[in-house]
């Protein structure tokens, strides 16, 4: 960072037009990717799904709570683990402020762990969470979405991730789905991401980008090693 080249205003600036001319097409690519994610067939969600809820037993239709729109954060809480996984805590510290503005766009949004629903609303007290979060520890909907993964199946070779083969030991990992609910109460799943496609959710990631170190992680044993739970940095 010392050695870094020092301009006047006016190469700068001249640096910086150059820059933003990139920034500009690469947002129109955005733009352009996004009207094709919008344009995906989807398919039928045929497979009654019901979790257990801050309202008791709760369908996947209840999740839409009257709107036409659900994006689903795939959260990583094994039944067995005592709190929920540190890298999916970095993104979820993004949520409890956009719930809102989601609805006023027709979204409803919600977290779905496996683990029992205690254990959930344990955590979400202790995070300051008051997004929706509901445990499908007794339904097939993680596994059939592709975010969590029996040790037999992913023996015989019968699991994916991120739309490649899987034959990791992790039980469970993140991703978002996201669901459409017609005039006729068909539900459909329309899109879903995984792995570096969450990238864009964290908001504090994209700050990060924006700084000259960037994310700073190039020396670290693993990208996110250096994420706490957020009471934990000052322990």
């Amino acid at each position: 960072m010392t050695d870094h080249t020092i301009v006047s205003h006016e190469e700068w600036t001249a640096a910086r037009r150059r820059l933003l001319a990139r920034e500009k097409e690469l947002q129109r690519l955005r733009d352009e990717l996004a009207a094709e994610r919008r344009a995906l067939p989807w398919e039928r969600v045929e497979k009654r799904y019901v979790f257990d809820g801050p309202r008791g037993q709760e369908t996947l239709a209840d999740l839409f709570e009257g709107r036409s729109q659900l994006v689903v954060y795939h959260f990583m809480f094994a039944p067995d683990w005592e709190t929920g996984c540190k890298s999916c805590s970095f993104w979820a510290d993004n949520y409890n402020g956009i719930v809102d503005h989601l609805k006023q766009r027709d979204v409803s949004l919600a977290a779905i762990s496996r683990a029992p629903l205690a254990k959930l609303q344990g955590f979400a007290k202790r995070m300051g969470w008051g997004f929706k979060w509901v445990s499908s520890g007794n339904t097939d909907f993680n596994y059939d979405l592709h975010v969590s993964f029996r040790p037999d199946d992913v023996a015989r070779g019968k699991t994916e991730y991120n739309y490649l083969p899987y034959d990791r030991a992790m039980s469970d990992l993140p991703g978002f789905s996201v669901f459409y609910k017609d005039a006729d109460a068909a539900i459909f799943h329309t899109y879903s991401t995984y792995a570096r496609g969450l990238d864009p959710m964290n908001a504090a990631y994209q700050l990060l980008d924006l700084t000259p170190k960037g994310r700073d992680e190039g020396s670290l044993p693993s990208p996110m090693s250096w994420v706490k739970l957020h009471d934990l940095y000052s322990a």
